[in-house]
């Protein structure tokens, strides 16, 4: 419910997940938000939303970067640490 922990939950699954997990998690982030208010901020339309952020979906960076910025996200780049 802040954008804090909002960023600690994307970067958890960054670490621990794959693609679909992240999908997945932003969509619940999405949802929890409100899809009508990610539609708006994004441009799309609610369906658009819920069958890209949807499990097994396999949305195209343009859109999860929209909807990261719809959620107060951005993606950064570190290097890995051996």
């Amino acid at each position: 419910d802040s954008e804090e922990m909002i960023a600690e939950y994307l970067n958890t699954v960054l670490e621990d997940g794959d693609s679909s997990d992240l999908i997945v998690a932003i969509g619940h982030i999405a949802k929890a938000i409100g899809m009508t208010k990610i539609a708006e901020k994004t441009g799309m339309s609610r369906p658009s939303l819920y069958k890209a952020l949807s499990d097994g979906a396999k949305p195209q960076f343009g859109t999860i970067m929209k909807v990261l910025k719809a959620i107060g996200g951005q993606i950064n780049v570190k290097p890995i640490s051996s």
